[in-house]
C-alpha cells in the first residue's frame, strides 16, 4: 500500500499538472497506479458510464493508463454561484447545498466517510495511489472542514509533497508560511518541495533552496521550468467550462501531451528520491 501526495502553496500551483505527470511517469516504470482527489470544486466533469466526476482526475487516470472510475473523485462540486454548489456523491448528482449546510452538516461526517472508503478500495487494488490536494492546506479559517489535504494525507499515511507557482511570485514567502501555519504533526508529513513554472536559469534559485532547508529542515525535489501544453483546463476559476468529446482523436492528443508533460518532469526532479520516499 503507496501512496504520495501532491499538494500547493494556493489554488493554481500545479497540482493536478505534476499529478498527472507522475501517474504516467510511475505507470512507465511498472507501477499500477491511480490518482484521487477526495473533493474537488469544478464545472469540468467527465461523464462515465452512469457518474459523472472531475474532468481533471479522468485526466489523470488517462496519464496513470487506470480505469475511470468514481472512486477516483467521490465528492464533485459544482459551484452555482451565491454559496451554493450541486454536489455529487460517488459520481451521482446528490443535491444543492450551501456552503454554511456542506461545511459544518456534512463534510466532516458523510463527506468523510465517503472519502475514506473510495482511498481505502484504491489502496487495495493498486500499487501506487497519488492524492491531490484541493487549494492550500494552511487555509486557517477553513482547516477544520478540510478534507482535501492533510486530512486525506493522514488517513493514507503519504508523505506529501509542496509544489508552488514561482511565476507569480513570493513562492519563498509561500512554502515557509504554508510550513509555519501547519499543525506539527502535519508538518511532517511534508518531505519536501517543488518550484514550478519557473523561466531562466535554477542555478539562481539556490540560494533560496538553502535559507528554505535552514528554515524547514526540508529540500527542493526539482524546478519544473514554464512550458505550455495542451491540456484541458482543470477548473472554473477563470474560464468557462467547455465540453472535451472524448473521442479517439481527442485522447491520442491528450495521451501525447501527458508523454511530454511526463518527460519534461521526470529530467526536473529526483524521481529516484521521491521513489525512494514513498516505499
Amino acid at each position: 500500500m503507496k501512496s504520495l501526495m501532491i499538494q500547493g502553496t494556493s489554488s493554481g500551483a500545479g497540482k493536478t499538472t505534476l499529478v498527472t505527470a507522475l501517474c504516467r511517469i510511475f505507470s512507465n516504470k511498472g507501477f499500477s497506479v491511480v490518482p484521487f482527489k477526495s473533493q474537488n470544486m469544478s464545472n469540468f466533469s467527465y461523464k462515465g458510464k452512469g457518474f459523472e466526476i472531475s474532468r481533471a482526475q479522468a485526466i489523470q487516470a488517462l496519464g496513470a493508463r487506470c480505469e475511470i472510475t468514481p472512486d477516483l473523485n467521490p465528492i464533485m462540486l459544482k459551484p452555482l454561484g451565491n454559496f451554493q454548489s450541486l454536489v455529487y456523491l460517488n459520481g451521482k448528482k446528490f443535491k444543492k447545498m450551501h456552503a454554511k449546510e456542506y461545511y459544518q452538516k456534512f463534510v466532516r461526517t458523510r463527506g468523510l466517510n465517503i472519502a475514506e472508503k473510495s482511498l481505502k478500495k484504491l489502496q487495495e487494488n493498486y500499487d501506487l495511489v497519488i492524492l491531490e490536494g484541493a487549494g492550500s492546506p494552511a487555509e486557517i479559517n477553513l482547516i477544520k472542514f478540510d478534507i482535501a489535504n492533510m486530512k486525506m494525507a493522514e488517513k493514507a499515511k503519504s508523505p506529501v509533497l509542496l509544489i508552488t507557482d514561482i511565476d507569480r511570485g513570493g513562492s519563498f514567502a509561500s512554502i515557509v508560511g504554508t510550513m509555519a501555519l501547519l499543525d506539527k504533526k502535519y508538518q511532517k508529513l511534508v518531505k519536501g518541495f517543488v518550484i514550478n513554472k519557473f523561466r531562466g536559469d535554477a542555478k539562481i534559485l539556490e540560494p533560496g533552496f538553502r535559507k528554505i532547508k535552514e528554515k524547514t529542515k526540508k529540500p527542493v525535489f526539482g524546478v519544473i521550468p514554464m512550458l505550455n501544453f495542451s491540456l484541458p483546463e482543470e477548473d472554473s476559476l477563470n474560464v468557462k467550462p467547455k465540453n472535451l468529446a472524448w473521442n479517439e482523436k481527442n485522447l491520442d492528443k491528450i495521451d501525447q501531451e501527458i508523454d511530454k508533460l511526463s518527460k519534461l518532469v521526470n529530467s526536473n526532479l529526483k524521481i529516484k528520491e521521491i521513489e525512494k520516499m514513498i516505499k
